[in-house]
């Protein structure tokens, strides 16, 4: 529903105002005329699916405000509410493995470096919430996102520093003016139960106020890890639809979890090499070798506070301040096979001496951090004709300020305690071993401070009535400074401090030709850069310091297709993303520098459908198939963890995707069925011989019952046959996915 008001042009109100005035270093504030009656316009159009009644939408907001589907030039795949309570999705992560393309890290860090064309979506860099960086690391649940985003392809121009793989965009849940509730309840395998509440409640003319709330708990969860989060996010929104609205929200999220580190590959014989590893056999996807103190805690805060100016004519002016903090501790147990000497016979362990009494060590790995963020951007769009032309303008400016600090915990040498891990055995999963973590000493490990600004404009032409171009460039400035304390790892000695300065200042372009012939059909050619900066991982060395950003391109043809009925969409797309300067290190300079001499490219075809094929009949699939994945320079000389030239670089399968579907067989009744899908693919950053994990398949079930207009009751059975596959990958060990769920909801609207 859009609303309009007939009076004179309103004056810009404070949020608008304080960024144009920081903008030009000066604050300024005007107030509307006040007491004035102003009547209200309400204009309705085909209405837009909703995310929690379709799998289907024709709208976006990953590209700076509210656009058709089919006026961005760019691959845009969208899981919606409802494909995510179909399938009882509670994560992000989850939600990501329902689109094709995207394969998972298993990282050093234990984040989810997110794989998108075969190339990373930086956790600090490509993530975002409502269209602002979401830059920290935690684990993300879905209890209040109205729908999650993929754009695919270089996105710089929109967003700033990033990869070539895309972007991800999380829409919160907003207030409307309707008063509505819904609560869920699930119970399922694992003794796992989470309650969900989503409260909407008008509070006056065009004012309502919206609170969701989870508290979710499992033990194991077929990973080998534990669930106890709990979360409350609050939106009040008013203006709603007049000249000037207002949203202020707050988001709090707490994870109390544990943490599957992963298991190490295996090789059929100790002496082939490398090309031989796999995943170990005999593995079921509970079996846990961490220890029992290992966790992964964290807490996000977020408050945010948005306003949006309407001008007479259609013009908009949309402004968000947001403030977020994030902690994270991190304590998990790295699982490596024990030398040969420590083996019952003293042989290197491969799967002619794989026994239950092969021994695993357990070594501790930490991440203590905290991020405190502070954001402020601004975006104007306007429709208006010049030179004989219709032209659909945006604009904007952004600011942001991030600070990290990273901590350590000292060794008994440095005035803390040594702590190791105990060791197990293959045939001892869930030992129960613990080590008291609250005994360790932390110490400063290192901080990061960077401050950012860009400016953007954006043109999208209509040349005739079919076709359109699309044009933009953004300029972007970054000052980032890290400092490193050292600390001897033998004695107690002082504080040594490095500090590393770097200022980043980028241009990135996008331009997109659209050829549409009808409301139905829309065409599209695109090509768009990208860059990332050494500063994204909030982390600097001597060499990286001093390194340029790498750079990337993405070309795109593609086209978006709508059915007679509009009842489901198709999107077809050929890309070819290319990483053209690729740090690698230098060998005649490695002290100094890194050389931005690396490239590699990847190219295949995607297909995605979605919609109501009749109406009982409800689709979504997504499909990528990319032949083409090639390193084409490498560095010269040989390091660890690096592909060479003519190598496939890990995480880019040949063939991935999803598919979904549900049927209504009658008013009460209605059932689905799903599978996820992989071929063989290589873990990341694997120097040659390169291996790879198998592929793999996962089968989902659903049936649903509508006992009547306000109760339901639905069963989820996740990973019918309970596979057993490496999801995350990483050159030194992978981590199992989820084994068989069953999960039961019950959920009562009111």
């Amino acid at each position: 529903m859009v609303h309009d008001r007939t009076s004179p042009e309103l004056a810009l109100l404070p949020l608008g105002a304080l960024m144009l005035a920081a903008s030009a270093s000066a604050w300024s504030q005007t107030t509307p005329e006040a007491g004035r009656a102003l009547p209200v316009v309400t204009v309705r159009d085909n209405a837009e699916p909703q995310g929690k009644d379709s799998l289907r939408t024709t709208t976006t907001n990953i590209g700076k405000g509210t656009h058709e589907l089919r006026d961005i030039p760019q691959s845009i795949t969208v899981i919606t509410e409802k494909l995510m309570d179909d399938r009882n999705i509670d994560t992000l992560k989850e939600a990501l493995r329902n689109t094709a393309g995207i394969s998972f890290q298993a990282a050093e860090g234990g984040e989810e470096d997110i794989r998108l064309r075969g190339f990373s979506l930086a956790t600090t860099g490509d993530i975002f919430l409502d269209g602002m960086r979401d830059p920290a690391f935690y684990d993300r649940d879905t209890f209040n996102m109205d729908r999650i985003e993929v754009l695919r392809g270089s996105a710089s121009m929109l967003f700033g520093r990033g990869s070539t793989g895309g972007a991800v965009n999380q829409v919160s849940k907003l207030p409307f003016l309707m008063t509505q509730h819904e609560v869920s309840a699930t119970v399922g395998s694992h003794a796992y139960g989470r309650l969900t509440g989503d409260f909407n409640i008008v509070t006056g003319q065009d004012a309502a106020l919206r609170i969701n709330a989870m508290a979710t708990t499992a033990d194991n969860n077929g990973a080998g890890s534990s669930i106890e989060k709990n979360g409350i996010a609050g939106a009040y929104r008013w203006g709603t639809g007049t000249r000037d609205e207002f949203i202020a929200s707050g988001f709090y999220l707490n994870n109390d979890n544990g943490i599957n580190y992963g298991l190490p590959w295996i090789k059929p014989l100790a002496s082939q090499d490398n090309s031989t590893q796999t995943l170990i056999p005999g593995q079921k996807p509970t079996n846990y070798y961490g220890l029992d103190s290992d966790y992964n805690k964290g807490e996000a805060r977020i408050g945010s506070l948005r306003h949006v100016h309407r001008f007479t004519g259609g013009a908009e002016l949309r402004t968000q301040l947001r403030a977020g903090s994030f902690e994270r501790d991190q304590r998990a147990s790295v699982i490596r096979f024990a030398p040969a000497a420590q083996q019952p016979n003293g042989r290197p362990v491969d799967m002619t001496t794989l026994s239950p009494a092969t021994v695993l060590t357990r070594n501790p790995n930490q991440k203590i951090q905290n991020l405190d963020t502070l954001q402020l951007q601004s975006d104007y769009s306007t429709k208006f004709d010049a030179l004989g032309y219709r032209h659909d303008v945006q604009a904007g400016v952004d600011f942001s300020r991030e600070e990290k600090a990273v901590f350590a915990a000292r060794n008994a040498a440095q005035g803390g305690i040594t702590l190791a891990g105990p060791p197990t055995t293959i045939g001892r999963p869930d030992d129960g071993a613990a080590i008291d973590e609250s005994l360790r000493v932390l110490r400063d490990s290192n901080d990061f401070v960077s401050k950012a600004a860009g400016v953007y404009v954006q043109d999208l032409m209509q040349v005739t009535s079919a076709w359109k171009l699309l044009g933009g460039l953004r300029y972007d400035y970054m000052d980032g400074q890290y400092n490193q304390f050292g600390l001897p790892a033998n004695a107690p000695a002082p504080i040594t401090t490095t500090h590393y300065r770097q200022k980043i200042a980028n241009w990135s372009g996008r331009f997109g030709v659209l050829y549409q012939p009808d409301a139905f059909r829309s065409y599209h050619f695109s090509w768009g850069n990208s860059y990332n900066t050494s500063g994204d991982t909030y982390s600097y060395n001597a060499q990286s310091a001093n390194t340029p950003p790498e750079e990337s391109q993405n070309f795109e043809l593609g086209a978006k297709l709508d059915s007679a009925d509009r009842r489901y969409s198709t999107r077809l797309a050929i890309f070819y993303s290319e990483k053209m300067h690729e740090r690698n290190t230098d060998p005649d300079s490695a002290a100094t520098r890194l050389l931005l001499t690396g490239k590699r490219h990847t190219a295949g075809l995607e297909i995605d459908l979605v919609g109501r094929l009749t109406p009982q009949w409800e689709v979504y699939g997504s499909y990528m198939w990319m032949p083409i994945a090639r390193v084409d320079e490498a560095a010269s000389t040989v390091i660890t963890g690096g592909n060479r030239v003519g190598d496939r670089p890990g995480l880019t399968p040949k063939h991935s995707g999803t598919f979904w579907t549900t049927y209504q067989f009658t008013p009460k009744w209605r059932a689905g069925a799903g599978v996820n899908f992989r071929s063989p693919q290589a873990p990341a950053d694997v120097t040659a011989p390169i291996w790879e994990a198998p592929g793999f398949a996962t089968v989902d079930l659903m049936a649903e019952y509508l006992i009547n207009d306000q109760f339901s009751v639905k069963a989820n059975l996740t990973n019918v046959g309970d596979k057993y596959y490496g999801e995350s990958l990483y050159r030194g060990h992978y981590v199992p996915g989820l084994g068989r769920l069953l999960q039961v909801t019950a959920t009562a609207r009111f």
